[in-house]
């Protein structure tokens, strides 16, 4: 493993003081959520037991860029900008002629890309007089950033870490308890729906879309208690576009026009924190892929259905018009755990429809391999998440050994692999007949 590599570290004024609004540049409207009793069109105030305000109005926005508030830009300044690296360890070991760039979010306090909304989130909470957050967490990704980011802010915190992950990642686990925070397996024996849910089978491993319905119920039931989403709506995707933005900066200071933007995706705001600050480029005519890339075993944008669906298992949530595996789909168990999720991002999936972004879906095993590669030649542990990237970026490479064209591609390594590092450099999968699981449709 190779312990230096090519960075290029940004400068303060790279730090974007506006987050980029994707729905102000779709060229058609996005549909509405939809009520999750009536299917009526979903009003803010319906949002109001879940959200604050500032977050209600930012769902709705369709306003171009939307400010970054002070306190959040100055706690952004302990890491951001995050460094834009050349891989050139792993362009000599491909033989390539392309030039690989990674963004590199595992700088964070927390080790990922997640922190970039977990602050903003907890700082509108606490604006409104909120006590006490309450989220699901995959990976344990989500469930760090929020449980040291409420730490900061004087907020309670409740985790409920799908079950899958807590026996995954034990480290995970507890680094969010030392921050103060509650960490339920889920499903849950401590709600209806995780009552449910191991009603109907006691060996469930879990999935996102349970442990959202843990958090929601959970929150739903304190009057000082709101929801804090890791993926999915808008305002998420939001906020995760100072990846995207600041790397457009970093390349345009070395003269580099990107052909190909790179990104995992489970529910979408990795994907689009990279994705959506070039699509106005695409938009111009630009010759720039922008691509997501998901697991064989939860392929939501390569094989889902384009329709209203609910973003959590026990159906609490709006329903939102995206690409959708089906609510009661659960995921095979796979080592990038932040990866399974039934649905995308209603922006993401707007994007893909219209052919704005392409996805592509790859298996466990080819990514952690890719992994490995990268480890090797870059110095790095990625996550498991971010070994999909990864594959994706070193396929592209491939492609430009065979043509013989020099193109830059960029990709997001979302977060570093340190609470699972020996599963993912020893092991080829965590099943080894994964493609007994592949997605066989709903």
């Amino acid at each position: 493993m190779r312990v230096l590599c090519e960075r290029f570290e940004p400068d303060a004024g790279d730090r974007p003081t506006a987050w980029y609004n994707l729905a102000a540049d779709l060229p058609e409207p996005l549909p509405p959520p939809l009520h999750p009793v009536d299917a009526r069109p979903l009003e803010r105030s319906d949002l109001d037991p879940l959200l604050p305000r500032a977050l209600i109005e930012q769902e709705w926005s369709e306003g171009r860029w939307i400010e970054i508030p002070a306190p959040v830009r100055a706690a952004y300044s302990q890491w951001r900008p995050t460094p834009l690296v050349r891989a050139r360890h792993l362009e000599r070991a491909l033989k390539t002629p392309a030039r690989i760039y990674f963004k590199d979010e595992s700088v964070s306090p927390s080790g990922s890309h997640k922190l970039n909304t977990a602050v903003p989130q907890a700082y509108y909470n606490r604006e409104e007089g909120v006590r006490r957050l309450t989220t699901e967490t995959g990976a344990g990704q989500w469930g760090r950033s929020l449980a040291m980011t409420c730490a900061s802010f004087g907020l309670g915190c409740t985790v409920f870490m799908v079950r899958l992950s807590c026996e995954q990642r034990p480290r995970s686990r507890a680094i969010i308890e030392r921050c103060g925070a509650e960490v339920l397996p889920s499903p849950s024996r401590h709600t209806a729906a995780g009552r449910r849910a191991l009603g109907d089978d006691p060996e469930c491993p879990g999935s996102i879309g349970m442990a959202i319905s843990d958090a929601i119920e959970t929150a739903a039931a304190c009057d000082d208690a709101k929801y804090a989403f890791g993926s999915v709506l808008n305002h998420v995707m939001l906020h995760q576009t100072v990846i995207g933005l600041e790397t457009e900066k970093q390349l345009n200071a070395m003269g580099e026009r990107p052909q190909v933007v790179i990104g995992c995706v489970g529910g979408g705001s990795n994907f689009a924190g990279m994705a959506f600050p070039f699509v106005p480029r695409k938009l111009r005519g630009e010759p720039i892929r922008l691509l997501a890339v998901e697991p064989e075993t939860c392929p939501t944008l390569t094989r889902g259905d384009y329709r209203y669906d609910f973003a959590d298992a026990a159906r609490l949530t709006p329903r939102f018009k995206m690409f959708t595996l089906g609510v009661d789909y659960v995921p095979a168990a796979i080592r990038a755990c932040g990866l399974r999720y039934h649905g995308m991002s209603p922006l993401v999936s707007l994007a893909a429809r219209l052919g704005m972004v392409e996805a592509t879906a790859l298996a466990e095993a080819d990514c952690l391999s890719a992994a490995r590669l990268f480890a090797d030649e870059e110095g790095i542990v990625p996550a498991s998440e971010s070994a999909y990237a990864i594959a994706a970026a070193i396929a592209e490479a491939r492609r430009c050994r065979r043509t013989g064209k020099g193109e830059c591609i960029v990709f997001t390594l979302s977060g570093h692999g340190r609470f699972e590092t020996e599963p993912l450099l020893t092991e080829p999968s965590i099943s080894g007949a994964e493609s007994a699981y592949n997605f066989r449709g709903t």
